[in-house]
């Protein structure tokens, strides 16, 4: 579930290896060039934390960063 965090949403999600984190970093990846919409995260073993924040509206939660997430957890 994704949280307020800091002026940014935010979740962790957690995979059963490395692979399988970086198979779902790398269909965020194409989506978020899809949408022009670019996350920061980071990455351990099979941690991926993912934060959103629209950079251009001076680093708050908009649209894009709702629209972002919706389209995140459908990959799931």
């Amino acid at each position: 579930m994704w949280e307020e965090k800091n002026k940014q949403l935010y979740r962790a999600f957690e995979f059963k290896n490395f692979r399988d984190a970086f198979a779902f970093m790398t269909k965020v990846a194409l989506l978020a060039e899809k949408m022009d919409h670019h996350p920061y995260w980071t990455n351990v073993y099979n941690k991926v934390e993912i934060y959103l924040s629209t950079h251009d509206a001076g680093n708050v939660i908009t649209a894009k960063d709702e629209a972002l997430a919706t389209a995140i957890d459908k990959l799931l």
